[in-house]
């Protein structure tokens, strides 16, 4: 589950899940649901992977969700599944969509950026908890 909340210029995303890996996939959704408007109109049709390495969960995640921009930055390819497997310093991710179409998806909002402001991970007793500002 996500949400957004509103901060200043910026959005807020606030990820809920069972597990650390089922929370950076649900963040990916989070992050490309808030790019396009409907998350359900991108086909999976590309494969990406992603593999990076860090030393804290705030840091892998921020680390994922500005990989995860980049692809939409650079090759306007439109994320909608996830798979992602989390360890203590490293992120392995498989993300799929397709390239922006804009007879079928209406964008959103424009994510300039991920920022490190407010960017939180944390183990709560019965879910993971994320809470991630982007910059619009």
């Amino acid at each position: 589950m996500h949400e957004t909340f509103e901060h200043t210029a910026d959005l807020g995303l606030r990820v809920r899940a069972g597990s650390l890996n089922e929370l950076f996939a649900e963040a990916g959704r989070a992050l490309f649901s808030v790019i396009v408007d409907d998350l359900a109109s991108v086909n999976q049709v590309r494969e990406v992977k992603v593999e990076l390495t860090g030393d804290e969960p705030e840091y892998l995640l921020f680390d994922w969700l500005k990989e995860l921009l980049y692809f939409f930055d650079a090759e306007h390819l439109l994320l909608s599944r996830f798979e992602v497997k989390v360890t203590e310093s490293r992120v392995t991710g498989t993300a799929w969509g397709e390239t922006l179409d804009p007879d079928r998806h209406a964008l959103a909002h424009e994510v300039k950026a991920i920022t490190y402001h407010g960017l939180n991970v944390e183990r709560r007793p019965d879910e993971w908890l994320a809470e991630v500002i982007v910059d619009i």
